[in-house]
């Protein structure tokens, strides 16, 4: 019976010049698979389809009512920020503004690169009230006291830092002074008036009585 004998130098050709990539579960991963694997709640990188270096994807955190980074990345294969993961304390939000709006106070804030599930807004170091993941700019009604405003992102694993800005209440007194300085104008000028009318009246009277005398001494 024959034996077959395989030549040292056709297993060496073998090693170092493999048929194909060698693939490993990495590269077999889905995103999902991803996600399972590591917790994470992020889309990994992707390359481009020219093979370049993926354009960043066009969100931005600090508006409301957008389609999530994650669910962009998925779709056209952009690059979203690399974000902490669910089981993380998420990173503080950034409050733009605190600022009086017809007969509100509004907020808006941006939200951080971390798994998030809700905000909180305190008012003075006391909770104020609970908002959504999406949400962005909230009307808190009237505040009528000087007070730290702040905003905080939560997540099952807790809260994170405080993002603050100070509110100082609109000064209510104003239209009322206004409203002061305007009447007494108003009346000055009623006055002044009056003063005139009143010297025009006497002018006249004047003016009629020495007509009336040079009159009568002519006679």
């Amino acid at each position: 019976m024959d034996s077959i004998v395989t030549s040292p130098c056709t297993l060496t050709t073998q090693r170092t010049n493999p048929v194909g990539p060698l693939l490993t579960k990495a590269h077999l991963l889905s995103t999902e698979d991803y996600d399972d694997l590591y917790g994470k709640t992020t889309v990994p990188n992707r390359v481009s389809p020219d093979g370049g270096i993926p354009k960043k994807c066009n969100y931005n955190p600090c508006l409301e009512g957008q389609i999530s980074c994650r669910d962009l990345a998925a779709a056209t294969s952009c690059s979203c920020p690399g974000s902490t993961l669910h089981d993380v304390v998420p990173d503080a939000p950034f409050l733009r503004s605190v600022s009086w709006n017809g007969s509100d106070v509004v907020l808006q804030w941006c939200a951080p690169n971390s798994y998030v599930t809700h905000y909180i807004v305190t008012v003075g170091g006391h909770e104020w009230q609970q908002f959504g993941k999406d949400r962005r700019n909230v009307a808190l009604g009237d505040i009528d006291h000087i007070a730290q405003v702040c905003v905080v992102a939560a997540n099952d694993r807790g809260n994170s830092e405080e993002s603050c800005k100070m509110y100082y209440p609109r000064d209510n007194s104003l239209p009322l002074k206004a409203g002061l300085i305007g009447g007494a104008l108003g009346f000055l000028l009623l006055l002044l008036l009056a003063v005139l009318l009143w010297r025009c009246k006497r002018q006249r009277k004047q003016e009629a009585s020495i007509s009336m005398h040079d009159t009568a001494e002519a006679q």
